[in-house]
């Protein structure tokens, strides 16, 4: 009986170490939960800055970015912006192409599935009556999304569809999450 080595990267993801991972969790569940951070700043009209450095993940606080990520949001000017980053709702699109396309290809290369290359197009409907309070029947946020890949693989086109399930930003989006809300209040005199 022969062997077929197997390569230990597949679509840039070291699938040996995924593997290593992979067991480390089913050893221990506690090594899964994450928490991640963001903090963010308004600074004038709707421009305002998140910064992305510290999360705990592994079971215990990471400390490798020794740099934020500095990530800039603001409105177009036909919104009363000053275009000085994507608005919110295009870092929504963002995340979730992102997200797919990671899991896509992780998971693929889990499956032993090379991918070529990955293409994503996004779209997503919003009706400002729902942020300007004009109306209770439209809803503040997307009323629906669409995300349209083109990817080169030979695996066929639901296989690789059904690799997106697993992202978590597409399961943000698609079913409600529980946030809390709070505010303290400083008064300016």
């Amino acid at each position: 009986m022969s062997s077929v080595a197997t390569p230990s990267t597949i679509n840039g993801v070291n699938v040996e170490q995924l593997g290593t991972n992979i067991h480390a969790i089913q050893g221990e569940p506690g090594l899964a939960k994450f928490q991640f951070r963001a903090t963010n700043s308004w600074i004038n009209g709707g421009h305002n800055r998140t910064t992305i450095k510290e999360f705990y993940g592994v079971g215990k606080e990471d400390t490798t970015r020794t740099e934020p990520f500095v990530l800039d949001a603001d409105e177009p000017p036909v919104l009363l912006g000053e275009d000085l980053g994507a608005n919110p709702v295009e870092f929504v699109l963002h995340a979730l192409a992102s997200c797919l396309t990671t899991s896509m290809i992780y998971h693929a290369a889990a499956c032993g599935i090379k991918i070529d290359s990955v293409e994503s197009r996004l779209e997503g409907d919003l009706d400002l009556r729902g942020f300007l309070g004009l109306s209770k029947d439209v809803r503040p946020g997307y009323q629906n999304l669409r995300v349209h890949f083109t990817v080169k693989s030979d695996a066929p086109a639901e296989t690789i569809r059904e690799l997106t399930k697993y992202s978590p930003v597409f399961d943000i989006v698609s079913n409600p999450v529980p946030v809390a809300i709070s505010v303290d209040t400083k008064g300016t005199n």
